[in-house]
């Protein structure tokens, strides 16, 4: 007979991580929130998933979705994480900076998004262009 394999990684189960709960107390992180560790504040008392955030946010900015694939968690699990931290003040959040977006004609870029009625009239016009 074979002998049973063991898992490889994680043998703690994410309920054991997050104390048993399974929904952050913040309802606003996104998969591309950034995250930047408060450098003043101790480590002492946090979990070592909590401290891995922290060591791997120390450097600069990682969107949850980078922090997540690092932990090898689920982004719900995540969530959770690093919404204990935003509590305690160890992380700060932010949005990604908007993306610059250049019309189809080469025009100047536009900070906002174009709604999607501009597209497409765009789309419409171009169609109508070929015709």
């Amino acid at each position: 007979m074979t002998p049973r394999r063991r898992p490889e990684g994680r043998l703690v189960r994410s309920y054991v991580v997050t104390d048993g709960r399974a929904h952050p107390t913040r309802n606003t992180l996104d998969l591309v929130t950034l995250l930047n560790a408060a450098t003043d504040l101790p480590l002492s008392g946090l979990n070592p998933e909590k401290r891995r955030v922290m060591e791997l946010c120390r450097p600069g900015s990682l969107s949850l979705a980078e922090v997540a694939g690092h932990l090898r968690l689920p982004v719900s699990v995540t969530k959770v994480l690093v919404a204990d931290l935003m509590d305690s003040g160890h992380i700060v959040t932010r949005a990604p900076a908007p993306t610059i977006e250049w019309t189809h004609a080469g025009g100047p870029p536009s900070a906002a998004r174009p709604s999607d009625a501009s597209i497409l009239q765009e789309v419409l016009d171009g169609l109508r262009a070929r015709l």
